[in-house]
């Protein structure tokens, strides 16, 4: 092994320490996170699996710097969250995070040539036009490329999302839910570009959902029950993360 693949091997994209969260105060707190330590290794694809309430949407958000942590630390790269103040906090999420939500969340008026560049025009930047084109090829939207998002399919729409999410080179991308509005075709289309993705330019992807068939696209899978890490798998299949899944089930 390389040297350079040595470090990317060790390098964390994002990471969480003793993490904790609290919703409410006094009889109503709720312990979203409770005491969570996981790192999430540059150039991979990394899934968060668990039951409803397990605290993996709010892991990601406090990953991603979208919500501050109770206690407990927070880190992109090397960079600690909570050292940052609004103004800070709001240029790491826009120059070094990527976001692909459930709802697609593109600019109805813009065409998608437009959408993918939206991160780098608001950054004032004109990016590396390489790259760009990579990205398109990639995503496969070079024929779709002046259509607005009406003229698309939510398959279609959701991969403008994910190379809206690369555009800026970030050091991460979070998914959250990505596929959740799609059928299981263009649901597994888009995995497979995240996958894709990941493995041709070396960039991170952190997903949360509850699809075992989604799960299986990544490179791991970390659990969460009742606000704790409880297990990791490493190159799972939908039967494996499904099995797994079961033993969080609670008899009737």
């Amino acid at each position: 092994m390389s040297t350079a693949t040595a470090t990317t091997a060790t390098r964390n994209a994002a990471r969480v320490v003793d993490a904790v969260k609290v919703h409410g105060v006094g009889d109503t707190a709720v312990r979203a996170l409770d005491g969570v330590s996981v790192a999430f290794p540059a150039g991979r694809f990394t899934a968060i699996m668990g039951p409803s309430g397990s605290g993996k949407s709010t892991l990601m958000h406090c990953a991603a710097g979208l919500d501050t942590l109770t206690s407990g630390t927070a880190y992109i790269g090397d960079t600690e969250l909570r050292t940052l103040d609004e103004r800070r906090l709001t240029l790491l999420r826009r120059d070094r995070v990527g976001f692909v939500f459930q709802a697609y969340n593109l600019v109805p008026t813009l065409t998608v040539e437009e959408n993918i560049r939206l991160p780098l025009d608001l950054a004032g930047e004109r990016g590396e036009s390489e790259w760009i084109d990579a990205l398109v090829d990639v995503v496969g939207l070079r024929d779709r490329l002046h259509h607005r998002p009406s003229e698309l399919s939510g398959g279609q729409q959701q991969r403008v999302a994910v190379a809206r999410a690369f555009a800026g080179r970030p050091d991460v991308v979070f998914a959250d839910e990505p596929t959740g509005n799609l059928d299981s075709r263009a649901g597994g289309e888009v995995l497979g570009l995240l996958a894709r993705t990941v493995r041709r330019t070396g960039r991170t992807v952190v997903m949360v959902t509850h699809d075992p068939v989604a799960a299986a696209h990544a490179d791991e899978v970390v659990f969460l029950a009742d606000g704790r890490l409880v297990d990791r798998m490493e190159s799972p299949t939908a039967d494996r993360v499904l099995d797994r899944m079961k033993a969080f089930e609670v008899p009737s």
